[in-house]
């Protein structure tokens, strides 16, 4: 009998997720095609929307996931509500892990999907979506911000102005500025080219030296091809463009790794690769936490309810996801942190009401206090 309830609770909430998601989907896509129609004009226009709106379709399933886990959650515990199941499982001595436990377990193999669903599709998706908005409809947005190559960089006492080039066919047009402890120039390489050695030494070609002595004196030398230690080995100039959330985690420790040896800014590539995995994850404390407010005693309107404080609890994380970003850019959280922060909080909540559900947390007396007598 507690299989057959299991799979039964099971498969009412897998209909309410495809429910919810689709509907969530489909209003997603036609106020986004809506805001955005003007723009699809030209030759062709309706084969390449079909293309556009199918990627962006793929990247919705991951954003909007675990908003679907959080609503269709509710909405199934309202159902049996409404029908009287829950007060029958009552009836015949069933507590709340009746229902806990199979929309948890449902709702946990969905986040995990979507994980592996976000590593293996949506990056590649994201990406096709800018290319077709930029390429066929022009509508750049923020792309330069991400695709503009980078060129100047710093490791140890050396700064980089490499204008062309890549690490493994060598750079065009450089320039190499040594500094003193004091932040003060103590040398200036310019050359035509620079090409990787062994280890962290370059080959210089065309190369115009100038060295500044304390005491304001400058020396000129120039070399048709010359050698030096930079203390920089080839490998860490791969600072791929592109925005992170395109990016596989593997490639984004890369990139970490480089931007930090580099001096670039790297926080929001680490808040994107624990957002690879918290982000999917809040979907699961998200739906324990729907289950518990469903069940509180003498709720009225169940579904429509169900869905309202769905729809609150979102828009409280997502206002605290939003919130964490812009600290994590201004360097007053960490990106860890600010990723995990949600869930966190979610689970809490859950926790605290599946405890009293269970009966292991009792709402404490309250208690008078009297004035002392004087």
């Amino acid at each position: 009998m507690r299989a057959t309830l299991f799979f039964y609770v099971m498969r009412t909430y897998v209909k309410s997720v495809v429910g919810i998601f689709a509907a969530v989907l489909t209003v997603f896509l036609v106020v986004d095609f809506v805001d955005r129609a003007r723009a699809y004009t030209g030759e062709g226009w309706v084969w390449d929307v079909l293309r556009l709106y199918g990627n962006k379709a793929l990247v919705a399933t991951q954003q909007l996931g675990p908003a679907a886990l959080l609503l269709a959650a509710g909405v199934t515990v309202s159902t049996l509500r409404k029908r009287g199941e829950v007060t029958a499982l009552r009836a015949l001595t069933f507590g709340p892990s009746s229902l806990y436990v199979p929309i948890g377990l449902c709702a946990l193999a969905v986040c995990l999907g979507l994980i592996v669903f976000d590593e293996l599709v949506v990056v590649k998706a994201s990406r096709r979506v800018d290319e077709i908005s930029t390429q066929r409809f022009n509508r750049w947005g923020d792309w330069r911000l991400y695709y503009t190559p980078k060129q100047w960089f710093r490791r140890g006492e050396h700064v980089f102005f490499l204008r062309a080039g890549s690490a493994e066919e060598g750079f065009r047009e450089v320039a190499i500025l040594t500094l003193t402890p004091e932040f003060k120039l103590s040398r200036r390489l310019d050359a035509e080219g620079m090409y990787p050695l062994e280890g962290t030494r370059w080959r210089l070609t065309g190369v115009v030296e100038r060295s500044f002595s304390p005491d304001g004196r400058t020396q000129v030398r120039t070399h048709e091809e010359a050698e030096y230690e930079l203390g920089v080995p080839s490998n860490s100039f791969r600072i791929r463009p592109g925005r992170p959330e395109q990016m596989r985690s593997s490639e984004l420790r890369e990139q970490i790794v480089a931007r930090a040896e580099l001096g670039l800014a790297s926080r929001q590539y680490t808040l994107t690769l624990h957002n690879r995995f918290a982000y999917p994850v809040a979907g699961f404390p998200a739906a324990l936490l729907a289950v518990g407010l469903a069940l509180r005693p003498n709720r009225r309107g169940h579904l429509t309810a169900a869905i309202v404080e769905g729809l609150l609890i979102a828009v409280t994380m997502w206002g605290l996801m939003v919130v964490c970003r812009t600290l994590v850019m201004t360097e007053r959280l960490a990106p860890m942190v600010a990723a995990w922060l949600p869930s966190v909080v979610l689970s809490v909540a859950a926790a605290l009401l599946w405890l009293r559900w269970e009966g292991l947390l009792q709402r404490a007396p309250r208690r008078v206090l009297a004035s002392p007598s004087r």
